[in-house]
């Protein structure tokens, strides 16, 4: 490859766009050959996210952004109705561990919900941990609590400013402090816990110099560490300096008895993973393999028996299964089919109270069955209505367990599930200022351009017109086998209220429909996804819900990869597109952080000349095109993403800002101290409210309120 800079300099240049002046970034002759083509990337200084002509281009694209944003007259009043709405008690569901119960609540507008605990279900409840304490901004989030079996002492895992980054520490349950114990540098963890001592996954600290937001991170390696040790004490248990873009991660069981070793290689294009057991109660502590290589096939533990390991696996079933194999000599070809494959996806089998609960999903909604440890079915779940339920899970021990049922009008719904008789109570019911009769909820199938028949949720409130003439707001993602589920957003309502209509996708590339629905949107047909939101967004005008003058999309991740890629194919499809923290350059998604764990997904532009052209016929930031006239676009992105690098949106708008020639304003909304998603609650609502400002100001309505 080729590398020349002309200039390396941040020039304030302005490129007049109707009333709006954008800033324009100094170009630098940057050529790159792929398999004979040279792809030009002028704007690849805006990869140094320490530069200070980055962090100078960034102010002035935000004084133009947010410039534009006060202009419009109803923003506070979008601000003002989310903050009213998201205005309520909001409780996770209660998990034990010996005699007391842990919860997480948010008062209503706290920026981070807080830890609590109380003995029994009718205890005081006391406050473990306040993270709104940590941080002036409210931007340090908890994002591991876990206890060690006799509850002496919790792993507390801390994120700052949004970033994929934590630090661990180690909290005393019996003063309420934590200890010395400090370990750094740690990413794609949790805690496993032996005694008191716990295995967790870091990398080693990123080379003097380099930026820890943007650098490449490899070598991910598993350590023991002792309660009350350094993290310089710290026993290395496993790396692969001979794979080092592997995941490395770990488990133990419930009994201490067994540490689980999970490896994957995605980096390398493989989808699937490797499962290796250490027997703790062995005088030799050698891992040995459940899984020896990794393929495209994905196991996981679910539990351990007397002389049995229970699986998942999609290994010849496409929709899962779950098999036993013996624990000292776990041979895939004696392995016993416990739970068969299904017509439709398994998505999560866990085990409770010496029952094993299992999760389908038929056409988007959930349904859950129990069954006993050999596989017999003992009775299912019961949900109150089609929506998103399951996760049951708890101790061998158990009476009872909780989980969480919400749909698009059903407010997240706490219930208590009786093992021995099977029923469900509520346990918490959230209070919402809202009227679930006030509004509507209709699944429908359309067709995409090769003929499959595509899930979408529309959702509006009762008694709108279909007469072409409603803005609306297409939601998308399709990518990674994750699932758009029906799940409630109280951060939705206002957008509903003032007369807007919300549509919900299930394309291909998602797991909604088992392994071969995945399958059917990565790598080489990636396409199937464009095509299938294309499809989706035509059939909302076709059955007049709106019109191409009325229809935003909006998608976030791979799903900014989805707008980026849509609006450049057709771009007069849409009045408005919302590409938030989107995957846009993918010729170099690999080069940082973790992006090389999406290959596995998308393929690589260095493996060969099919996988460089399908990525470059519809990479969003090689395909902007100077000749068509693109909707109104807001990009958002923030300063510590880590995992979708800014510079990927700073890129794209930079190039689009540069060749687009019409009229339509397209900009990009920088956060600070936040990360892939927003990093407290302030910063979420802001957000929300300048997009849906935005959209309706665009489209020239004025929103009712």
């Amino acid at each position: 490859m080729r590398l020349l800079f002309l200039c390396s300099t941040f020039a304030l240049m302005t490129t007049l766009t109707a009333q709006l002046t954008y800033p324009t970034t100094t170009k630098t002759e940057q050529t790159d050959n792929y398999f004979g083509t040279n792809v030009s990337d002028p704007y690849r200084w805006l990869e140094d996210d320490k530069s200070e002509a980055t962090k100078a281009w960034v102010t002035e694209e935000n004084k133009v952004t947010f410039g534009y944003l006060d202009k419009i007259p109803y923003r506070k009043n979008f601000k003002e109705a989310i903050e009213k709405v998201f205005n309520y008690p909001k409780y996770s569901a209660p998990f034990r561990k010996g005699e007391w119960f842990y919860f997480y609540k948010n008062d209503g507008l706290q920026n981070q919900s807080v830890l609590y605990r109380q003995k029994g279900l009718t205890g005081a409840p006391e406050v473990v941990i306040d993270p709104n304490k940590l941080s002036k901004e409210g931007t340090t989030r908890l994002t591991v609590f876990n206890l060690c079996k006799d509850g002496a002492y919790a792993v507390v895992g801390l994120s700052e400013g949004g970033s994929d980054w934590q630090t661990y520490y180690v909290r005393d349950m019996a003063t309420g402090k934590n200890l010395d114990d400090k370990l750094d540098w740690v990413k794609i963890s949790g805690a496993a816990w032996e005694g008191h001592g716990f295995y967790y996954s870091r990398y080693p600290a990123p080379e003097k110099g380099a930026s820890a937001l943007s650098v490449k991170n490899e070598n991910h390696q598993v350590w023991f560490h002792k309660v009350g040790t350094a993290q310089a004490d710290d026993k290395l248990i496993y790396e692969d300096k001979n794979n080092p873009q592997r995941f490395h991660t770990t488990s133990t069981s419930e009994d201490e008895k067994f540490l689980f070793l999970n490896l994957s290689d995605r980096g390398k294009g493989l989808d699937g993973n490797a499962i290796y057991a250490m027997d703790l109660t062995s005088a030799d502590r050698k891992f040995y393999p459940i899984i020896a290589e990794i393929t495209n096939d994905n196991y996981g533990v679910i539990e351990n028996t007397a002389d049995k390991f229970l699986l998942q696996t999609n290994a010849d079933a496409p929709n899962s299964k779950v098999i036993a194999v013996d624990i000292k000599n776990p041979d895939l070809k004696k392995a016993i089919t416990i739970i068969p494959e299904k017509k439709e996806p398994l998505q999560n089998a866990n085990t409770g109270g010496g029952k094993l609960f299992v999760d389908y999903l038929k056409d988007v909604s959930t349904r859950t069955y129990v069954y006993d440890l050999n596989g017999k079915q003992l009775g299912e779940v019961k949900y109150p209505s089609l929506g998103n339920g399951g996760n049951l899970n708890g101790y061998r021990d158990d009476k009872f367990v909780f989980y969480v049922f919400t749909s698009f009008t059903f407010p997240p719904t706490i219930y208590k599930y009786d093992i021995a008789s099977g029923k469900s109570s509520i346990f918490r019911k959230p209070e919402v200022a809202f009227n679930p009769a006030d509004y509507e909820t209709k699944q429908v199938f359309y067709t995409s351009k090769d003929g499959t028949k595509i899930p979408m949720f529309i959702i509006n409130k009762k008694g709108i017109k279909k007469d072409g003439n409603n803005v609306t707001l297409l939601y998308g993602y399709g990518g990674f086998n994750i699932n758009l589920e029906p799940a409630f957003s109280a951060t939705l309502l206002p957008f509903l209220n003032a007369g807007g209509v919300y549509a919900q996708a299930n394309l291909r590339g998602g797991g909604e429909y088992g392994e071969a629905w995945h399958k059917a949107g990565m790598m080489l047909s990636k396409q199937n996804v464009f095509d299938d939101f294309i499809a989706a967004g035509e059939y909302l005008i076709n059955e007049k819900y709106t019109s191409s003058s009325k229809l935003a999309v909006r998608g976030g991740s791979n799903g900014g990869l989805l707008v980026g890629a849509v609006i450049n194919q057709r771009p007069d499809l849409f009045r408005v597109a919302i590409p938030q923290v989107g995957v846009m350059d993918m010729l170099r998604f690999h080069k940082f952080t973790i992006g090389w764990n999406w290959i596995a997904d998308y393929g690589s532009s260095e493996k060969d000349e099919a996988n460089f052209k399908n990525l470059y016929a519809f990479s969003p930031l090689h395909n902007i095109s100077s000749t068509v006239n693109y909707p109104s676009t807001l990009v958002t992105t923030a300063d510590h993403d880590d995992r979708v690098v800014p510079a990927h949106s700073f890129k794209y708008i930079a190039t689009l800002q540069e060749k687009y020639k019409g009229k339509n304003p397209v900009l990009i909304r920088i956060d600070t101290n936040s990360g892939h998603g927003a990093s407290n609650t302030k910063k979420n609502i802001e957000t929300t409210a300048d997009i849906f400002s935005f959209i309706f100001y665009e489209m020239g309505v004025t929103p009712k309120f």
